[in-house]
């Protein structure tokens, strides 16, 4: 991908936004995520009664002052968030005037930067034809520009197996896994609620990112045209009317309802955007909307 994919301005907004995680994560190494886990970071907690074994350095002697007995301070201890990102190579997504694959590799790449820019750690998985590529596991705001490299070297030439995929990638930390797909897929609904299962009982906060072609939004084509699947090369020939293509729209408006009620049973989130729009607009229009971003 030859574009440049930010300008400053948008890596500005970018430095001012966090991705929102609903989860508490409790291990990992140190980073810039709130846990449960009780420890000595910077940031003030609490306070509870000093038992033996406590580090007498952290008594809290203005407390002892008051009360006559020993308290200890108790801090906040910061992990790292992980970030798992599942995207769909297939060659679905090479389409449009403005290519699917083209808004895909930027919205991965936007969020591994603020995912990264929070010394969170992103792992980013190619899926192919049933099956994934793991790119390497990178944290630190200096990995940003290799996530670059790696993603402009991406070919979108296999087929569609999410369910397939995913379920090869072990997942030992819960975290946030983001899947960025067409979901144009020939196993339909039931093959998708597999993979939300697997992350589900991973312990992953679960986030679709749905991206469509205009052209497939809103098709243009009337009269005798053939269709090909670009996957597997089947066509079929076919009559377009102005009453077939209303039927269509409300058909695929049907289906992106469906998806977003599926993820709602495992608690996630579903976002549908096409490939015409801007990356901002995107990151901090779409997403915020569903509250991926604050």
């Amino acid at each position: 991908m030859a574009e440049r994919i930010f300008n400053e301005d948008f890596f500005s907004k970018l430095n001012k936004i966090n991705l929102s995680i609903n989860l508490k994560l409790s291990s990992g190494t140190q980073g810039g995520r709130k846990s449960k886990a009780k420890g000595v970071s910077v940031e003030f907690s609490d306070y509870r009664e000093y038992m033996h074994g406590d580090d007498f350095r952290r008594i809290d002697w203005n407390a002892y002052g008051r009360f006559d007995k020993f308290f200890i301070k108790v801090f906040m201890e910061e992990r790292e968030g992980i970030f798992n990102f599942f995207l769909d190579t297939s060659k679905s997504m090479d389409y449009g005037k403005e290519n699917k694959k083209n808004m895909a590799l930027k919205i991965v790449a936007a969020l591994s930067y603020v995912a990264l820019n929070n010394l969170d750690r992103v792992n980013i998985n190619l899926l192919d034809s049933g099956n994934i590529q793991v790119l390497k596991e990178v944290s630190g705001s200096r990995a940003f520009q290799r996530i670059i490299k790696d993603l402009e070297n991406i070919s979108f030439d296999g087929t569609t197996s999410l369910t397939q995929s995913i379920r090869k990638r072990p997942i030992k930390n819960k975290g946030v896994s983001i899947v960025v797909s067409d979901f144009l897929d020939n196993l339909g609904l039931k093959d998708l609620e597999e993979a939300l299962k697997y992350l589900a009982f991973k312990k992953q906060e679960i986030i679709l990112i749905q991206v469509l072609a205009l052209e497939e939004i809103k098709p243009e084509l009337n009269g005798e045209i053939t269709l090909i699947d670009s996957e597997t090369n089947e066509n079929i020939k076919i009559s377009l009317t102005p009453n077939l293509i209303k039927e269509y729209e409300k058909t695929l408006y049907s289906y992106k309802k469906s998806i977003e009620n599926l993820v709602k049973k495992y608690n996630g989130k579903f976002i549908s955007v096409n490939s015409s729009m801007e990356i901002e607009e995107v990151i901090l229009g779409e997403l915020s909307k569903k509250r991926v971003l604050y």
